[in-house]
């Protein structure tokens, strides 16, 4: 019997799901025990970027919390060194985070880490690596777009405006 596209991204959605979680507790356990970094630490300075101050609604936003709860996160990260915050020079009412340079070394560490220890994709020839490379950043660049359309529909629909 054929599988219906129903079954199909049900059956592809598990295993990205799968093999991302797996990944995240492998790396969790490395960050952990060789930078000393808790996974709500290493998952927020991986959401930085490095050249680029971003506020701190935005890391909300991109760990899916409340502003209010990436404070104690931030805090860690600053005592660590590793962010700084700073006031948005458009608008000083906001806060944005910037990686500092020992923030940026952590990084280069926490992508070491990444780049050589990655059993699930090191099982994949160079050629397989280049097609999932490109199918997840099709994939990506269709969830944003996603996530763009529907945050314009919320704005409509909170102004009255469709």
């Amino acid at each position: 019997m054929a599988r219906t596209e129903r079954d199909q991204l049900a059956a592809l959605s598990q295993q990205v799901m799968d093999v991302s979680m797996w990944m995240a507790r492998h790396y969790n356990m490395r960050f952990a025990a060789e930078l000393g970094l808790t996974d709500t630490l290493a998952r927020s300075l991986l959401q930085l970027d490095p050249d680029r101050p971003i506020p701190t609604r935005a890391l909300a936003s991109m760990l899916g919390c409340d502003p209010s709860n990436v404070t104690p996160f931030v805090d860690r990260l600053e005592r660590a060194g590793l962010v700084e915050r700073q006031v948005d020079p458009h608008d000083r009412r906001i806060k944005t985070l910037a990686v500092t340079p020992e923030g940026r070394a952590m990084l280069e560490r926490m992508d070491d880490i990444r780049g050589t220890d990655a059993p699930p994709l090191q099982a994949l020839t160079d050629g397989e690596r280049d097609t999932l490379e490109k199918l997840l950043g099709k994939a990506w660049a269709a969830a944003k777009e996603y996530e763009a359309e529907q945050c314009a529909l919320t704005k409509s629909h909170k102004t009255g405006k469709v």
